[in-house]
């Protein structure tokens, strides 16, 4: 099927992107180098000494003998601007240091500590970062007198509110993480856990604040060094050479062009270099090996692997969802595009439950994802078609799809606690997408709210409403993902993994509310888990995923009683439902491969106890009509439980 000629250049508008990054690296590493040549060997390549006069010569244009003319004393305007360059990068050093070891340490020790510590600080910061930076600076700079190593000891005052609140905030997010508390467990002093738990969790979002700080402090010393606080005459910097240009602009205007340069492309540089910093930072995969055609490579337009059409759906005439031929790409580190889905085809009928198993990695939560349109910058899908109620979402525009998204299709995700925004009542969040999406005022909103979050089983409704995600118990917050994911009423719910951070009881009485609302509003149901147990309770039908690609599928009945795949006997083997009672419990050898470094034929031939050289080494199709399976010999071997 072909996915238009918009998904045809996608690949080659990531390929520009990719370039044109590259191209701003490149180019604000070099001047950034170049900057550092200047500073270090000044000494050696300025063609005059910069303070050297000659009143003859004074401002003087452009010309063979001074290549950026001269100042108001004669002297040679390069020469200046070259030792400029190392007033700025003592002048970045210093500042940025000094906001470092004072903003950091000390956002680190208040957000651990908490408590009066941090309200006083807090205090000061506030009271600080209300009043204009540069009065600041000139406040501290009459305080300890004017000069370039004393104005960036203000400067660095200055800067480290934001190193000091984002050590802090870091700190606050991460302190109450398990990991955390698991060092308390063995005993970790609250320096360690400081140093080697929580601290390389800021180093990613320092390295951008580093980036954005050195601009800053790059324009801050050429503003107090041009109006005299900074640099004092007649050393040269950038700042000091618009002082002079400034009061010389009616004889010879071109003498604030050279610093203004400078410091523009200076700190454009900086920046530049740190939204790339950003930008890059935690994005994309890591890749082994380059992927293998063709099995790494989507199929061609319109190409179908699956012998006899599609993936059935049992009730076909009434189908919600139908996905034909999906491939999804993510971009590498290196801005080559991996597949991590492949000609994956599936069907949902209206009031049916499909389940989607597999060990982590398999692409699973991607799956359901990219149903939604909401893989992210780095992924995107780059052909097939996804149909929800006889409409291709891969072919609306942006807003009629944010229209779709809670209206037609909704999302449950596995942990309540970061899915619902901790800063709202349980309520408002359900009345927000009631508001939003229906049009409701504030008030029947509100109600309707109450209504759902009775419907899903909590007791004292509209007590409940009014609090916050973390008053609840986690079974209560996921109920509540639940009532707001259903509080439009959409055809097709897509529940990723919503109950392996439950206890088992609690587990049970999610499944159940599943199963009521499923017959309470005919809507069909995608549903992710690992649990082969949890599938079995809720689906109607089962697909098994590995590595991107359908390995088999099959009603839950047909499936335990006779798994085809040895990937799926794998799973079941190691369920503890279905061992015996004899240690060890039978496991699957290795790992899911990541995207990249799939075997070329068959994906679980590397682990497949039913590995045939030759036969596995080719890409294998999905066979059959009431049930699929992607094995070549899925009709010669018998698959019996794992000894």
């Amino acid at each position: 099927m072909s996915a238009g000629p918009a998904t045809a250049t996608a690949p080659r508008r990531a390929r520009r992107r990719f370039g044109l990054a590259s191209l701003i690296t490149g180019v604000a590493t070099a001047v950034l180098l170049a900057l550092a040549f200047f500073a270090i060997f000044a000494d050696w390549v300025v063609p005059y000494d910069p303070l050297k006069q000659n009143l003859i010569q004074a401002l003087q244009g452009p010309s063979a003998a001074h290549w950026l003319g001269t100042d108001d004393l004669g002297r040679d305007v390069l020469s200046r601007l070259i030792y400029g360059c190392r007033i700025a990068v003592i002048a970045a050093a210093e500042g940025t240091s000094i906001a470092i070891l004072l903003g950091v340490p000390l956002g680190l020790f208040i957000g651990y500590r908490g408590g009066w510590w941090d309200w006083v600080v807090m205090r000061v910061v506030e009271a600080v970062v209300s009043i204009p930076g540069i009065m600041v600076a000139i406040v501290i700079i009459a305080l300890l007198g004017a000069g370039l190593h004393r104005a960036m000891i203000a400067l660095g005052i200055l800067f480290s509110t934001s190193f000091l609140r984002l050590a802090r905030g870091v700190v606050l997010a991460e302190r109450e993480e398990v990991y955390v508390r698991s060092a308390r467990v063995v005993g970790a002093s609250d320096g360690r856990i400081l140093l080697r738990h929580i601290f390389p969790n800021i180093a990613p979002p320092l390295i951008v604040q580093v980036t954005l700080t050195v601009g800053a402090v790059l324009l801050a010393e050429a503003g107090l060094s041009f109006i005299g606080l900074g640099v004092q005459p007649p050393q040269a910097s950038w700042g000091t050479m618009l002082n002079t240009a400034a009061a010389f602009m009616d004889l010879n205007w071109f003498l604030a062009i050279p610093p203004g340069i400078a410091i523009i492309v200076t700190v454009l540089s900086v920046n530049l270099l740190g939204d790339v910093l950003r930008d890059s930072i935690g994005r994309g995969i890591a890749v082994t090996a380059r992927p293998q055609a063709p099995a790494a490579q989507p199929a061609a337009a319109g190409a179908v692997s699956v012998a006899g059409g599609a993936a059935p759906c049992t009730h076909g005439k009434d189908e919600v969802l139908r996905v034909e031929g999906l491939h999804v790409m993510v971009s590498g580190r290196d801005g080559a595009e991996v597949p991590v889905i492949t000609d994956l085809s599936l069907g949902i009928a209206r009031g049916e439950t499909l389940g989607l198993v597999g060990e982590s990695g398999s692409g699973k939560t991607l799956t359901g994802l990219a149903i939604l349109g909401l893989t992210g910058a780095t992924v995107r899908t780059a052909s097939g078609s996804i149909v929800l109620n006889g409409r291709d979402l891969r072919r609306l525009p942006p807003r009629q799809l944010e229209k779709v998204r809670g209206n037609e299709v909704a999302m449950v995700f596995q942990d309540p606690t970061t899915s619902l925004n901790p800063a709202f009542t349980v309520g408002s969040q359900i009345a927000e997408v009631l508001r939003t999406k229906l049009g409701l005022g504030a008030k029947p909103a509100w109600e309707r709210a109450v209504e759902l979050i009775d419907r899903v089983g909590i007791p004292r409704p509209a007590e409940r409403a009014r609090a916050y995600p973390h008053e609840l118990s986690g079974g209560m917050a996921q109920r509540i993902a639940i009532a707001r994911a259903l509080s439009c009423n959409p055809s097709l719910l897509i529940a990723d993994e919503p109950t392996t951070a439950l206890d088992v009881t609690v587990q049970q009485e999610i499944l159940d509310l599943f199963r009521d609302l499923q017959d309470e509003f005919g809507m069909a149901i995608l549903f992710v888990t690992h649990d082969l147990a949890v599938a079995a309770d809720i689906c109607d039908r089962i697909s098994v995923m590995y590595a991107g690609e359908m390995v088999e599928m099959a009603g839950v009945n047909a499936l335990f009683s006779d798994p085809r795949h040895p990937y799926t006997r794998g799973l079941l083997s190691a369920m503890p439902h279905a061992a015996d009672r004899n240690p060890p419990l039978p496991t699957i050898r290795g790992n899911v491969p990541r995207p990249g470094s799939w075997p070329a034929g068959c994906r679980f031939s590397n682990r497949c106890d039913f590995y045939r050289p030759g036969a596995c080494d080719r890409l294998v199709p999905l066979t059959g009509s009431g049930r699929l399976v992607r094995c070549v010999r899925a009709g010669e071997i018998e698959l019996r439980a794992a000894s």
